[in-house]
Formats: C-alpha cells, structure tokens, sequence
C-alpha cells in the first residue's frame, strides 16, 4: 500500500474508534490527529474538512460491512442460516453495549443526519445497500424455509433492519439486551426457525 493509501486508512481508523465512542461532533481534529500522530497539514492534504472525513469514514464502513455480509454468503449455503448468523452476530455484538463494537448507524445516524446532508446520504445509501442484501437473502429460492410465498421480500428485509436498529437503540438506554432478545424471537417466528 502507498504511502498515501497508508496514512488515509491510518486516519480513518483511528477516527472511526474515537467516533464510536464519543460520536461525532463531540469529537474534534485535533484529538483525532493527536490519537494518530499526523500533523494537521497532513489530515488536510486527505480531507477538506471534518465532514469529508466523517463521509469518507462512513464510506469505510460500509464497504467493510458488505465484505462482512459478502463473507456469510460464501460461508453459508442457506438463505435462512445465513440471516439467522447475521441476527446472531449483532445480538452478540450489540449486546454487550461496547463502543468497540457500536455499530456506526445505531451511534452516529441520528446526529449527522441533521448535520450534514453529505453524510445522511452515504447512510441512506449504505443502509439501503444492506437491506438489498438481506431481501436477496430472503429472496433465495423458498425451499429452505425462510419466508412464505406471499411475504414479500423487500418489506420484510426492511421491517427487520428497522426492528434491529431500534433493539439497538433500546439496549443503549437501557443497558441490556432485552431488546434484542425480543428482536431475535420475532425474527425467528418471522423465517420460521426455532429459537434456541
């Protein structure tokens, strides 16, 4: 990797585990640049400013995010485990209420998007690419059980993500994950998979 390429992503994910934490506007340049040890020219030769950076960070993320769903398919045949690993992972990761783990919708959303139309358009996009993805999932052939004909596809991907989102939200407020336990029986009951 360049140079170049090296401190960009360096910036990048230095950024994205202060931003977890803290969130975006409270976290300024100067604390990002002093976690990554670049000068300030530097972080401008890369970004024209902060909300340049938080839109190339989120881009970031969901370029690494899609690589996650990308890896679930070539590990599961099944449309239905696949989901069902998906739910799983973010029950476990969501769960434990760690900013390492924070997902970047549940912590950042809410707050840029009245911000900064730059970035609530690369969340619009990259949630959208998501939820595509999880109603192709849903979408494959209907023997392995993981929706009826008459449901449809697209609807239920995104009455999921939506359902998901605000457990996670719930979890944040009340520090436990009840809220995604309950997602997870109504994901069950929706695919029709026994919950363990």
């Amino acid at each position: 990797m360049a140079k170049h390429e090296d401190t960009r992503e360096h910036l990048l994910a230095v950024g994205e585990s202060i931003l977890r934490g803290k969130g975006f506007s409270a976290v300024g340049l100067a604390e990002i640049l002093k976690a990554a040890e670049v000068p300030k020219g530097s972080f401008y030769h890369y970004f024209p400013s902060k909300e340049h950076f938080g839109c190339a960070l989120l881009e970031r993320y969901f370029v690494n995010y899609q690589r996650h769903m990308q890896s679930l398919e070539t590990q599961y045949d099944c449309g239905s485990e696949r989901l069902m690993h998906y739910w799983g992972t973010w029950l476990m990761s969501q769960g434990a209420c760690s900013p390492a783990n924070q997902c970047m919708v549940v912590k950042l959303s809410a707050e840029v998007a009245d911000l900064s139309e730059p970035m609530r358009q690369v969340f619009k996009q990259g949630t959208n690419e998501v939820i595509e993805r999880l109603a192709k999932w849903l979408d494959e052939p209907r023997c392995d059980g993981a929706l009826s004909p008459n449901m449809d596809a697209q609807s239920v991907a995104l009455m999921l993500y939506q359902m998901w989102l605000g457990a996670s939200l719930l979890t944040k407020i009340r520090q436990d994950g009840s809220a995604l336990e309950t997602a997870m029986q109504t994901t069950c009951y929706l695919l029709g998979v026994k919950y363990i």
